[in-house]
């Protein structure tokens, strides 16, 4: 084909994807139709670009005028799509997110009971009682616990590779406590149980040989925010759970569905919170620097993840917009 007949074969696309990427630089938003006429003339026109190149090379300007139009329709296609991920993120983080906590926020109190009140029974049983501490651990095992590898589990491997792992198990253990729920809440309740009772032993040896202080030194920087979104998830999981023993007016199966689908919503926003206390854990919580310089850190992490989220519940109380429910999660 010669250059002639190329031109007058193409120009019709050439000019329409011209027209459609002008209009797309003006509005909003493009019908899906519009769009889909966009994307598969930028395809027919990267392809004539393409062939323009190593056939009509020496027509530079047949050649630049493609190179503009397909680069044209490149940004403004790539802009929306960019455009439209950045509002579906803002939409997740200040109304998705925040509305199925809101929703969630009974399930919360009783997972957060069933988390701390057995870490609370363990760790004052442990610290006054001579006996309870002499069972829990045999006395060589105790004091090499105490006085060295519970501090070097946070600080004897590479920063980096500690805190992936960290946030793997936590995306882990928060993924079991979810999807424990199914199971009419009791294995979820147990998990939370289990972790706050193991979580309450460890504070009660140190608490029981004086040494309290290191033990919370070395939770709370990444523990406030690590452990509120284990009960978070386990709250979440407690509450496909109650679906499964009342329904209520809808039929189990679709009200197991309908749980689950805000509920996973809840655990989408949490994968930030786990990346984040393991980002903590990994690079702050071993490091030898004050005390009070890790725990702040820990509590700006907290702060920062749940008084974002806290703003966006009663943002969308006072509007009326608390109880919205995704179609689907992010």
């Amino acid at each position: 084909m010669d250059i002639d007949a190329f031109v007058a074969g193409h120009q019709g696309a050439w000019s329409r994807l011209q027209q459609l990427t002008e209009q797309a630089r003006h509005i909003r938003r493009m019908s899906p139709d519009d769009l889909d006429e966009m994307v598969h003339l930028y395809q027919r026109c990267g392809a004539h670009l393409a062939h323009a190149r190593v056939e009509y090379a020496a027509d530079t300007a047949l050649v630049s005028r493609l190179t503009l139009l397909v680069a044209d329709a490149h940004g403004v296609l790539y802009g929306q799509r960019d455009a439209e991920v950045r509002r579906s993120i803002v939409q997740f983080a200040t109304v998705t997110f925040p509305a199925a906590i809101h929703s969630l926020r009974r399930f919360i109190a009783v997972a957060a009971l069933l988390t701390f009140l057995p870490w609370a029974v363990f760790q004052i049983w442990l610290a006054v009682s001579p006996k309870a501490f002499d069972v829990a651990m045999p006395a060589a095992a105790s004091q090499q616990y105490i006085n060295q590898d519970f501090e070097d589990y946070y600080s004897n491997r590479p920063s980096q590779d500690f805190a992936t792992e960290v946030f793997l198990n936590n995306v882990r253990v928060g993924f079991m406590a979810f999807a424990a729920g199914i199971l009419v809440c009791v294995v979820t309740a147990a998990l939370l149980a289990w972790n706050g009772a193991n979580g309450g032993m460890a504070g009660g040896l140190f608490t029981h040989v004086g040494q309290a202080d290191k033990f919370w030194g070395l939770i709370l920087p990444h523990g406030m925010l690590e452990l509120s979104a284990v009960v978070v998830a386990g709250a979440a999981g407690l509450r496909i759970g109650w679906a499964v023993i009342d329904p209520g007016d809808r039929l189990r199966v679709h009200a197991i569905t309908e749980e689950a689908r805000r509920a996973g919503s809840v655990l989408v926003g949490l994968v930030v919170a786990f990346l984040l206390a393991a980002t903590v854990e990994g690079f702050v919580t071993g490091r030898p620097w004050p005390t009070w310089l890790r725990v702040g850190i820990g509590v700006f992490a907290f702060l920062l993840f749940w008084g974002w989220t806290i703003v966006y519940v009663i943002r969308l109380r006072r509007s009326g917009d608390a109880d919205y429910t995704p179609d689907a999660p992010l």
